[in-house]
């Protein structure tokens, strides 16, 4: 079991950046895979498959409905806007932009949010690098503010799922920490930011998605999240046996593979009922972090450089000294308070 699990995880690994065909199409891979662990774990019953069909509903509610939601009001979002923009100092908009999409991404989930992102910085048409500083200072503020409930994204909905917990459980066990550094980021952009109005700008797609579009990207996400659910289940076993008793701190680090992998597929092989929570904090706090360091970590990057057009390169040579810095100050932090 052991062998063939960890055969499994380096599967999950390394595929996706050697095959093309499962890049683009990841979620059916992780389905696929994650019906795989479970049974090689030994844990595919019929009451793993029913828990599995129903963990993604919430999430793949919410997206649909933002999704639709968005789609209906991004006209007048976009005009208002611009309207603020001409009134009030580009530095504080895009700051109080930053805080309020991490905070709200929650709510309308990590996936609109960063849609909302990239129309926002598609009407601004500021120069590239500011751009790029605020696009990439916002997904780490939506990947730290969507992990507070199970609708902002998979890592949410799979930790709470995998740890049987209230709707709120993330919010109490890491909410002050997310909130502060949602703050803190906000703060920092106003400081570093200083647009300039530019014709070299990031292109992206000004048309509203389509409802197929909508219907699709939500069906993927159903089937994303179920595969990540039975992914967790069938990695428990070998969870509990070796990594309870790594220290926290080590587990931080180790979890900065975030950067390459989406953190959804980690918290689903990692997160154990078992764990503290102490290990718990540091181990989700580790994830979500060090998931905006490259574009691959978390699925706000990915949606916004894509449709933005910024390239790997652009994104680390930012993303990741900024990442690396905030790894350290919540590591200080959380050795201090532990």
């Amino acid at each position: 079991m052991t062998v063939g699990l960890i055969v499994i995880l380096l599967l999950v690994l390394l595929l996706p950046f050697f095959i093309k065909a499962v890049e683009r199409n990841l979620e059916s891979f992780l389905f696929i895979i994650g019906l795989l662990a479970a049974l090689v774990g030994g844990v595919l019953d019929a009451k793993l498959y029913v828990h599995a069909l129903k963990e993604p509903i919430f999430i793949t509610l919410a997206v649909l409905i933002a999704g639709l939601l968005f789609k209906w009001l991004k006209t007048p979002i976009e005009k208002g806007i611009l309207n603020v923009s001409h009134k009030v100092n580009t530095r504080i908009s895009l700051a109080v932009i930053i805080v309020v999409l991490g905070l709200l991404s929650s709510l309308i989930t990590a996936i609109i949010a960063a849609i909302v992102l990239v129309s926002i910085v598609s009407t601004l048409r500021l120069d590239r690098k500011t751009e790029i500083y605020t696009v990439i200072l916002a997904c780490y503020s939506i990947g730290l503010g969507a992990v507070l409930t199970p609708v902002g994204e998979p890592l949410s909905t799979i930790t709470t799922g995998k740890l049987n917990e209230e709707f709120f459980y993330l919010f109490n066990l890491i909410g002050i920490e997310v909130i502060v550094a949602i703050i803190a980021i906000g703060i920092i952009a106003f400081i570093m930011i200083k647009p300039k109005d530019s014709k070299n700008s990031l292109t992206g797609a000004h048309e509203a998605e389509s409802y197929t579009e909508i219907i699709v990207r939500s069906f993927k996400i159903y089937l994303f999240v179920m595969g990540l659910t039975l992914l967790g289940a069938g990695y428990e076993p070998l969870v509990n046996k070796y990594l309870l008793d790594l220290q926290p701190g080590i587990l931080y680090w180790i979890n900065m593979m975030s950067a390459v992998l989406d953190n959804a597929t980690l918290a689903a092989a990692e997160i154990s009922p078992a764990m503290s929570t102490e290990t718990l904090r540091f181990l989700l706090l580790g994830l979500i972090i060090s998931g905006g360091m490259l574009i691959p970590g978390n699925i706000p990057n990915i949606i916004s450089a894509n449709k933005l057009g910024i390239t790997s390169k652009e994104w680390a040579k930012f993303g990741a000294p900024f990442g690396l810095i905030l790894m350290i100050v919540f590591f200080v932090y959380l050795l201090i308070v532990g």
